[in-house]
């Protein structure tokens, strides 16, 4: 039986969420999934559907999420669902829900300098990010508020461009990370902020592997 999955873009255009709904739906096609692409946050409002899938893929930045939405799909991913996203259109949509932010495990805050050169640097052993290695990647680098509890597979340095942050001196922030609602797995990527980010190989298996661990699908993946 194939797994289904849910993708749910929208929110603010300038990540193209579209578009890059568009790329992970087929990536997900091509790993066996029936996927179904909605552009309304109706498609969380009916909560047993939500549990009967395999997976939830949220696309989208910022906007704002209704209370028994969100309910809807914490308590999926409870259950068991799983929940894979990248970039803003994971942690940084519905910022004024912070049950959201619990449930994802991070929140984007700010990205010093645009769209900046930075090194992207592989932690451990994990299906994830298994031959990936160490790699450059130009766009919004992320500084992020992370719960302490994820499970950490990719970091990025701080400071690269200027800033107030700067005194603070070198930090490494988490790009990856996967961790566990209930019984539900939470994967998440920082990279991929608009489609030509998947032009790079390591940002687009990446993500696309987020997905894939968090609906279990590397369990029968090679």
């Amino acid at each position: 039986m194939s797994k289904k999955a849910l993708i749910v873009w929208g929110g603010w255009e300038g990540h193209q969420p579209q578009a890059v709904a568009g790329i992970l739906e087929k990536a997900l096609k091509e790993n066996g999934f029936e996927v179904e692409v909605s552009n309304t946050l109706d498609a969380c409002n009916d909560g047993a559907k939500l549990k009967q899938l395999s997976l939830i893929v949220p696309c989208w930045t910022m906007g704002k999420i209704g209370g028994e939405q969100c309910k809807n799909v914490c308590q999926a991913v409870e259950s068991g669902v799983g929940l894979g996203g990248c970039h803003g259109g994971m942690c940084d949509a519905f910022r004024e829900n912070t049950e959201w932010q619990f449930l994802t495990g991070g929140q984007f805050v700010a990205h010093p300098g645009g769209a900046v050169k930075h090194r992207v640097h592989i932690k451990g052993r994990h299906w994830i990010t298994k031959d990936i290695k160490n790699f450059d990647f130009t766009s919004e680098q992320y500084y992020m508020h992370v719960d302490p509890a994820n499970k950490v597979l990719a970091t990025t340095e701080f400071p690269v461009a200027d800033g107030p942050h700067v005194p603070n001196g070198k930090v490494q922030m988490p790009v990856t990370w996967t961790r566990m609602w209930g019984k539900g797995r939470v994967a998440y990527c920082s990279l991929g902020h608009d489609a030509k980010s998947f032009d790079v190989p390591e940002c687009l298996r990446m993500c696309v592997r987020c997905l894939l661990w968090a609906a279990h699908a590397d369990e029968t993946a090679g």
